[in-house]
């Protein structure tokens, strides 16, 4: 005769109890970091909103295109010393205050490097569409403020404090939001007077940042221990730029080939993409911390399948949803949005092609291959270079090139799962 003890312990629901019960901390860390995205979602969404909708559509499109400059040149901040200080805060939390020495002393080194770049990326796409100063105060509002808020969150999210990761993460979109929405009261809207908000959004988080959400440690200089990891770290800071290179390079293209107007339209359409990645980077960054410690936890070739499925499947869905409300009320997000509502639809695969890519770089990190990440990115800004040249060539009209980035990206999506599985056979690096 069966034990009745042992019977509900093989119950079904017993068994998804036990399961909770033992994985309650990773559940719990888990629904604390998935809360700031989704605080950080609402927050995003009410910034876009206030914000293009009041800068003309073409002011938006320039804004929107010098905003991804200043993200991809925030990267040469510190060489990439940011990564070493994501490392410690997750193995050696005692060198936190060293570390951070470090992260000091080398971005006061890159800050020329960063001022070349910014030079020649503003030649090159913004000479005849933007005043200098204007340029200057969203590169320096993005690179020096708020690259070092993303430093403070990155240490707490390496710490296992998730919760105070998730309330700077929401305080810092809350607060562009805030300054959109007095913005948008103002009687001088341009662009010019915006950067000037903009900027000022960022200081104050930065000063709250630093002041309230670092960890206390004393500061300390070691150049000799920064040196061993200066190479590592010169490869994540490239790896990162070309990283957003491939994730922002198209702005840059249509606004060189098509203009500010259809840049505006194009930035509306990826900036609703781009919002449906910001649900999947908590579970890739709490992924992330897991291959660290346990490289070899993906070699499940089923596991590694069935995470991908789910990022596609959660992505697509995202943009699906959104596309069903904008179809219904094309004036829901405002009335210039509504000029790009339709449209949304058109881009049904980009989401999860490019939340694939950006997901699978960051598997390269967690296991320590810097160099392979890197050589990877490259080859990927210049599969996207060569694709979208293409396309250009081809067509200027909205709604074809939307339609067509479908068939880009699930281009680079192949690529990018060639290249890094193959990666994923090397032993990993030992941090």
């Amino acid at each position: 005769m069966a034990d009745p003890a042992d019977s509900a312990r093989n119950h079904p629901f017993s068994r998804l109890i036990a399961l909770i019960s033992e994985r309650r901390h990773l559940l719990r860390d888990y629904m604390a970091a998935v809360s700031g995205a989704g605080g950080r979602l609402v927050f995003s969404l009410a910034y876009f909103i206030f914000l293009a909708n009041t800068l003309s559509l073409a002011d938006f499109g320039v804004f929107a295109t010098a905003s991804a400059a200043g993200v991809m040149l925030s990267r040469i901040l510190g060489f990439g010393f940011i990564s070493a200080l994501y490392r410690v805060a997750t193995i050696r939390p005692r060198l936190i205050g060293t570390f951070t020495g470090g992260f000091i002393l080398l971005s006061a080194l890159s800050l020329p490097v960063l001022a070349l770049a910014a030079w020649i990326t503003f030649a090159l796409f913004f000479g005849g569409l933007l005043e200098v100063h204007v340029f200057a105060a969203v590169i320096i509002a993005e690179a020096l403020l708020w690259r070092p808020v993303e430093l403070a969150i990155i240490v707490n999210n390496g710490l296992g404090a998730f919760a105070k990761a998730s309330l700077l993460t929401i305080l810092g979109t809350a607060m562009r939001a805030v300054a959109a929405g007095v913005f948008m009261l103002q009687a001088d809207v341009s662009l010019a007077n915006w950067s000037l908000y903009y900027l000022a959004a960022n200081a104050i988080v930065f000063v709250i940042a630093f002041g309230r959400f670092y960890p206390r440690q004393r500061i300390k200089f070691r150049p000799r221990l920064y040196w061993r990891k200066l190479a590592d770290s010169i490869y994540v800071a490239g790896a990162e730029v070309l990283f957003y290179l491939q994730m922002e390079f198209d702005k840059f293209v249509v606004l060189a080939v098509g203009g500010a107007h259809l840049a505006g339209i194009y930035a509306v359409i990826m900036r609703l993409v781009d919002l449906t990645a910001i649900p999947i980077r908590t579970f890739t960054m709490m992924l992330v911390q897991r291959m660290m410690r346990t490289p070899a936890m993906l070699s499940s070739l089923k596991l590694r399948a069935g995470i991908e499925l789910g990022i596609f499947a959660v992505s697509t869905a995202a943009l699906c949803t959104l596309a069903l409300v904008l179809y219904f009320f094309p004036n829901a997000l405002g009335r210039n949005i509504a000029q790009a509502a339709g449209l949304v639809i058109l881009a049904l695969t980009i989401p999860g092609a490019r939340n694939l890519v950006e997901y699978q770089a960051e598997l390269l990190f967690a296991r320590g291959q810097t160099a392979v990440r890197a050589i990877n990115l490259a080859l990927l800004a210049a599969a996207k270079a060569v694709l979208l040249a293409l396309l250009l060539a081809h067509t200027t009209e909205a709604a074809d090139l939307i339609w067509s980035l479908n068939a880009v990206f699930a281009v680079l999506y192949l690529v990018s799962a060639a290249l890094t599985y193959s990666a994923l056979r090397m032993p990993a690096k030992k941090i």
